[in-house]
Order: C-alpha cells, then structure tokens, then sequence
C-alpha cells in the first residue's frame, strides 16, 4: 500500500477511521473527515459520517466515494516489467535467467500470478497473499489481459471479424474480447488484443492461425493494473487504487 505508516490501533486493535483514511494517503486527516461528514465514506457497506469510529484496518472494507481502499497488510502485491528472455519460474536447473533475478531484493517469498513465455515482455503480477494469486489466476474471475503486438502483414478487418468470433485452435476455441491495430507499416502492423484466456502462448497462436505470425510481444494490462511507462525489468508496489480494484474484481 502507499501512503504513511499506519496508525497504531488501541488495545481492541482498532483506529479511528479518519486517521486510518489519511494514512493510506486519500488525504489530510482534516479533509478525511470532511468526506465522512459528506456521507461519502463506507464501511462493509454502510455509510459512516460519526467522527471517532474504530474499525478493524485489516478486515473493515472500506470506500471513499465507492472506491476500494486496500484493509491494512505486510503481504507484497507487485508489478513487474518482464524483460524477453526472462523465464517465468522463481528457478531453472540450466541457469537461465528467472523472475527470482529481478526480486532478489524482497525479503518475501513471491509468487507470480500466471506466466509469460520467454520471447513475450511486459506486466506480470507478483503476491506472497495465495488466496489473491489463486483468485486473479482462476478464469472463472474474468479478468481481461491487453497485449500489443507487432505481427507480419497488414491486418484486415476480416482479420479482426475472425479474432472475435473465435479461431479454432489444437487445444479449442479461442475468442479475443477486442482487436485494435494501432499502425500498420512496411509490411508489418502494431496490433492491441484483450482477452481473457490464459491457455499457454494464446495470443501468438491466434495471430498465428490467422495468418500474421507474432514479431514481438507485450502484456500491457492485468485487469486494472496497467504497465503504462514502467522500464523493463522493474518492479513497483501497486497503488491504493490498483489493489483495491483488483480486490473487488476477485471477490475479496
């Protein structure tokens, strides 16, 4: 989480809620309560404008102004930029570089949300918390993933037409949610495709079957979370608002 540190609770292990807004950075502990005094505060659903309430930080579901602010916790919940090359496992028996390369820093013991092959870059999500790394990486949970690429050819909208309805592949079906081409050039064309399969290598096979094998990859967003303008090989703590978003998308 961002923000200062937090609070200390009282003996119950409670805090006040407008110290506990401040701390988690939604602003000053002045203006906390002015939004509690608006009504525009919630806890496990119900609107709560007396000045003084304890809640419990690490269990109270708290919105400010129905957004998610992330309950109080030492578990990790990173972003990393994969580099190509990088295989996603924490170890290799033929010394091949890991993700445990990138996070030999963080004295938790990580685990990444789903993988990305090794010729594929971009957003991997890293968690010591297994129930959340379970729920984000279960398909009955939805959440999409955007990846641009850049394909061979010039990709027609009956191109994208077949994306959508769903390209047969060895394994079954596979159905994009939206087909953007960003620039087509020189024979080849930047391609931004959402989905939200997470079959072995899914993307370049459906390009692939397509007729426009995949160049280069990059997994650009998870679900709420969006790589933006972190360089590669770099890890990042996710913001309040990523978190609390990714939270309510699994259920937790």
């Amino acid at each position: 989480m961002t923000g200062s540190d937090p609070p200390p609770p009282d003996d119950t292990g409670l805090v006040r809620l407008q110290k506990l807004l401040a701390s988690s950075g939604v602003a000053s502990r002045r203006r906390c309560e002015q939004l509690m005094l608006a009504g525009r505060v919630e806890v496990d659903g119900e609107v709560v404008t007396r000045l003084g309430t304890r809640i419990d930080p690490r269990t109270a579901v708290v919105r400010v102004d129905g957004a998610r602010l992330p309950p109080l916790t030492d578990t990790a919940y990173l972003a990393l930029n994969k580099p190509v090359g990088v295989l996603s496992t924490m170890s290799d028996p033929q010394g091949r570089p890991t993700l445990a390369d990138l996070v030999a820093g963080r004295p938790e013991r990580l685990f990444h949300v789903g993988r990305l092959d090794a010729d594929t870059s971009g957003l991997l999500l890293l968690t010591n918390d297994g129930e959340v790394a379970h729920r984000l990486a279960h398909p009955s949970y939805e959440l999409s993933k955007t990846y641009v690429a850049q394909v061979s050819g010039a990709v027609r909208p009956s191109v994208i037409r077949r994306l959508l309805a769903g390209v047969e592949l060895d394994d079954g079906t596979a159905r994009a949610d939206r087909v953007t081409v960003r620039e087509t050039h020189a024979g080849r064309s930047i391609v931004e495709v959402v989905l939200h399969e997470g079959r072995n290598r899914i993307v370049r096979r459906m390009l692939d079957a397509v007729g426009h094998p995949v160049q280069s990859l990059t997994r650009t967003a998870f679900g709420p979370v969006r790589l933006g303008t972190q360089r590669a090989g770099t890890l990042r703590e996710l913001s309040r608002d990523e978190l609390g978003s990714l939270l309510d998308a699994v259920g937790l």
